[in-house]
Order: structure tokens, then sequence, then C-alpha cells
């Protein structure tokens, strides 16, 4: 009965997006981050990987070295990012 309960708290759509959450990869979640400072117009699709570091601050070297290990550049335009499907990691 309590575990019915847990599950009424949330209609199916919060309940997938919250276990898509906990299993997502990260550079995932960047991405949607991303996608939303394109779709705010913080940034435009055609701005270089390197203005995400005016955003991101502290945590940039962080994002830097992952965007790295991907294959990206600095240069490389921020649709780039938004364009990948899987971060799988090899």
């Amino acid at each position: 009965m309590l575990l019915t309960r847990a599950f009424v708290k949330f209609s199916k759509h919060e309940l997938i997006e919250s276990m898509t959450n906990k299993v997502a990869h990260p550079m995932m979640k960047f991405q949607r981050k991303v996608s939303s400072l394109v779709g705010s117009n913080v940034l435009k699709p055609s701005d270089s990987i390197w203005k995400l570091a005016l955003l991101y601050g502290n945590d940039w070297s962080y994002w830097k070295k992952e965007l790295l290990e991907f294959g990206f550049t600095m240069q490389d335009p921020v649709s780039e990012v938004l364009v990948v499907e899987a971060w799988d990691e090899d």
C-alpha cells in the first residue's frame, strides 16, 4: 500500500523524467542545459563552445575537460553539442 501511494504522487511523465534524470549521462544533462540557453536566446547555435566558459564560471574546467574528451574543440559551434544523440564512452 505504501509503495502505491509513493507512485500516486507522481504523474507517469514525472516518474519517467525522475528515473531518466537519475541515470542520465552528465553530458546529457549538460546538453539539455545548453539547449535551454539556446532556446532562451542567451546563446546562438553558431556561438563557439568557449562562450560557455563565461556562463559556467568555476564549473567550466570540468565541462571543458569532458567536451575535449569527446573530441570537441572550443572553437566548435554550440550546435555541435546539441546534435549528439548518445554520449557513449568507449
